[in-house]
């Protein structure tokens, strides 16, 4: 891998967590939550599995965004109603197992 590549993600993600941390502790949920959606990281992911890859591997990768997205919308959901009621590592750990549950029973109905 090139590491003017890297340079490039650790830039954009670095940038990205500044500024979604930035306007979330400003209270501006909303505004952060379009940072973090922009998709400059699915731009840049894009651009390199097509060089890499071609084609066929970037819709690949497309498509099981797509397949997955119900999996993290369960992680989303389960954020925020287990977020207020038993704080943040509890909530993170137990959504992340939401998330990975619903990715693996996903991942394995697609095949």
């Amino acid at each position: 891998m090139d590491v003017k590549w890297l340079s490039l993600y650790f830039f954009l993600g670095g940038t990205i967590v500044a500024l979604v941390t930035y306007f979330g502790s400003q209270g501006k949920g909303l505004l952060a939550a379009f940072v973090a959606f922009f998709p400059s990281i699915t731009i840049v992911t894009l651009f390199s599995i097509y060089f890499t890859s071609g084609v066929d591997a970037t819709v690949s990768y497309f498509k099981g965004m797509l397949i997955l997205l119900p999996a993290w919308l369960l992680y989303a959901v389960a954020m925020i109603f287990i977020l207020p009621r038993w704080g943040l590592v509890p909530s993170i750990l137990i959504s992340i197992g939401f998330y990975v549950g619903a990715a693996l029973i996903t991942m394995r109905l697609a095949h």
